[in-house]
């Protein structure tokens, strides 16, 4: 029995060992690198954040590369987490960053505040944080970052789907991905939403890019006929809807191109179909 279960146990490791991508974490000059910290993967990520690794999970979330730099009573806290896709590793940044931090030039994007540096760049979003308010410490993290982004594989960028948001109106630095649920509907997944503020106006706009063109019209008769309009199969079109959810909502879509809009009144169709037609254009 006990034979049994070592070799369970032993495969257990193997597997989750096996699953993981090598990454090796850089030298810190002046601290010491500690990494008693097992490589995590989906299967154990919850042993590290508990109640937060479903978010993870939900955004292609593949292993998490842990390590400390110790210098005397100084701790700088370094977590690497690897995503499926660039488009996931931006969803999880983002998810967790505010406008009102300090923005750095560092990945596809990042930022620092309170002693942390938060970065994502290629399919990973990395982590760095340190209790410490000694400057040189935090001189020291700023290093890290920079070292880690170094050695990092793929290209800083950020997803190019962000680019077609329009810059009028549109609030900085708050752009967000979501998987799913998108405003609520369980049909409709994988939006990017961007945040606009025009006078006294705020509104979303969601682009989402299914990978053909007749995926996009299926999506966006779908969610037509959930609000009680049939359509006419066409290549592009535009539509104002009432959505039991989320009141007015606007939708065009043309080509693998589909667009969202909520938060503009019945009466301000014009200004809706002004943001389309520079998105769809």
């Amino acid at each position: 029995m006990r034979n049994r279960v070592f070799s369970l146990l032993l495969f257990l490791a193997i597997f989750i060992t096996s699953s993981a991508q090598e990454l090796i974490l850089p030298q810190l000059e002046g601290f010491k690198k500690v990494t008693d910290y097992p490589v995590f993967v989906p299967e154990n990520l919850w042993d590290f954040i508990n109640g937060a690794a479903d978010v993870y999970l939900a955004l292609g979330f593949e292993d998490l590369h842990v390590a400390e730099y110790k210098k005397g009573k100084d701790v700088i806290k370094l977590e690497v987490y690897r995503h499926n896709n660039n488009t996931n590793a931006f969803g999880i940044y983002a998810s967790e960053r505010s406008s009102s931090f300090r923005f750095i030039n560092l990945g596809g994007q990042g930022y620092s505040v309170d002693g942390s540096i938060n970065f994502f760049e290629g399919d990973y979003y990395v982590k760095i944080r340190t209790y410490s308010k000694k400057e040189k410490t935090l001189q020291a993290a700023a290093t890290l970052a920079r070292k880690v982004s170094e050695i990092l594989p793929g290209d800083a960028e950020i997803p190019s789907v962000l680019s077609l948001f329009p810059e009028q109106g549109k609030k900085k630095n708050e752009e967000t991905y979501i998987n799913e649920s998108v405003l609520g509907h369980k049909f409709l997944s994988k939006a990017f939403r961007a945040v606009y503020e025009m006078g006294p106006d705020n509104f979303s706009i969601y682009i989402i890019q299914p990978e053909t063109a007749e995926e996009t019209y299926k999506t966006a008769e779908t969610f037509m006929k959930s609000t009680g309009i049939e359509p006419s199969e066409t290549d592009s079109g535009k539509y104002m809807l009432n959505d039991g959810y989320n009141g007015t909502v606007f939708l065009a879509w043309k080509d693998k191109t589909l667009v969202l809009i909520s938060g503009l009144a019945k009466d301000q169709a014009e200004i809706a179909d002004n943001y389309t037609g520079g998105i769809l254009k």
